[in-house]
């Protein structure tokens, strides 16, 4: 054999044992550096969950669960106090119940994709999509538009007839110790429930059993800001009309499916019961299950492991790069709507200082603190849901417990879990 040859195989052997040396001192250091990463996030994250603990044993909220997302998904979730108290069920992420209005947001996505889909036009009079003719009587002669209902510009007003009658309680559940006394709104049984075009045709159509003349507000359409819950429902059922498809079929085929969100949906036949959280009154006492008639406006049952795949989706959207609409629908979606102009001056100034409907989008705001996103309130229910579009990140924030007037304390532990959150951000950003 050739000696030359042997010394050269035994040259390469060499270069391919130095580079082979090489390549595992670089992967060991990088897997070094990866577990240092990982280490120091789960530091943080261990710090966070020993904030948020201790906020929650103050034992005012009986349960809650967080999420903090950027554009490229979860950063951390974690569930704290219990889903139910009597049998010291742990509050997860996994957990699911209403997420109040938080669930309108889900209304100004479908009319986007609706309008996508080429069934209607944000701009189009109501009455190009229902049987029934809507109109305020103070100015009868002025269409509303599907656009002023996603903005609350509508003119239609939410009165006692609908804190009255939409809320429904749920079949076969024992009602012993259930409170069905709450302040701002009754419970009814369900032989009082009704189709939602049922009902909002009495509520809006003269001489219907739910109808009277404050049903509408003294301003043209598109005037004035009014924040309205039949508005939204009015919305949705145009979604229906226009896609022939229930709302809650349109969101599970263009949203909830295509996200994952396997644990959402706007009944308790679409979801699993035994995750549901129990929902408790500022007082400590038990709430019963309900829905509402109404149900678009505010009756997603969630969990925040699903609604953090939908924050991500909505900061990717205001970026250019969602997944559920084009680039011009996302940029209509966030487009700010309203200004001065549609505010009196006292309620200008109550906007502009905390609410997060000032300048609105489609049935998304703007807060104060230059948030994009959205608040829900009902009984034994309290969500936020909002990016911050300097950062990429978001956060959402869900509870069953009230957050009543007459108990401020709660209030204070609420901001105090969504203050702390705030604090972590960053750090778990890097």
């Amino acid at each position: 054999m050739n000696r030359n040859k042997i010394k050269t195989i035994s040259n390469m052997d060499k270069t391919i044992l130095l580079f082979v040396c090489i390549l595992c001192t670089s992967c060991n250091q990088d897997k070094r550096t990866k577990d240092l990463y990982l280490d120091k996030k789960q530091t943080i994250k261990s710090a966070l969950t020993a904030e948020l603990d201790s906020i929650q044993k103050n034992g005012l909220i009986k349960g809650f669960s967080v999420a903090i997302v950027n554009e490229r998904g979860t950063l951390y979730e974690k569930g704290f106090g219990y889903a139910d108290i009597e049998t010291k069920k742990k509050y997860t992420e996994k957990t699911i119940q209403h997420i109040a209005s938080v669930s309108k947001t889900f209304i100004g996505l479908s009319l986007l994709k609706a309008q996508e889909m080429g069934s209607l036009n944000l701009d189009d009079p109501i009455q190009d999509h229902l049987s029934f003719k809507i109109f305020n009587p103070f100015y009868p002669n002025i269409p509303i538009t599907i656009r002023h209902l996603a903005t609350h510009t509508s003119g239609i007003n939410d009165t006692e007839q609908y804190m009255n009658n939409a809320w429904i309680i749920t079949e076969n559940q024992d009602l012993t110790n259930i409170s069905m006394d709450y302040p701002a709104q009754r419970f009814n049984l369900p032989d009082k429930n009704i189709p939602m075009e049922t009902y909002l045709k009495g509520y809006l159509l003269p001489n219907e059993p739910f109808y009277q003349e404050d049903n509408y507000i003294n301003f043209k359409p598109g005037e004035r800001f009014n924040y309205s819950n039949i508005g939204a429902t009015l919305a949705a059922l145009i979604i229906e009309k226009a896609t022939n498809q229930k709302f809650d079929l349109f969101t599970q085929e263009h949203i909830l499916g295509p996200l994952g969100m396997d644990s959402s949906g706007w009944s308790l036949k679409d979801i699993d019961i035994s995750e549901h959280s129990r929902l408790y009154r500022n007082d400590n006492t038990l709430l019963p299950f309900y829905t509402a008639i109404t149900y678009p406006d505010g009756m997603l049952i969630s969990s925040s492991s699903d609604m953090a795949k939908y924050l991500t989706e909505l900061i990717k959207g205001y970026f250019g790069e969602g997944t559920l609409l084009t680039k011009e629908s996302y940029r209509q979606l966030y487009k700010k709507q309203l200004s001065d102009k549609h505010f009196a001056a006292n309620q200008r100034n109550a906007e502009k200082s905390y609410s997060d409907e000032y300048n609105s989008g489609i049935f998304m705001g703007y807060s104060a603190f230059g948030y994009v996103g959205h608040t829900g309130g009902d009984a034994g229910v309290g969500t936020w849901l909002f990016f911050d579009e300097k950062t990429r990140t978001g956060r959402y924030i869900v509870k069953n417990t009230d957050s009543g007037n007459d108990n401020q304390a709660r209030k204070r532990e609420y901001h105090a879990i969504w203050g702390t959150m705030g604090e972590y951000v960053d750090r778990l950003n890097k």
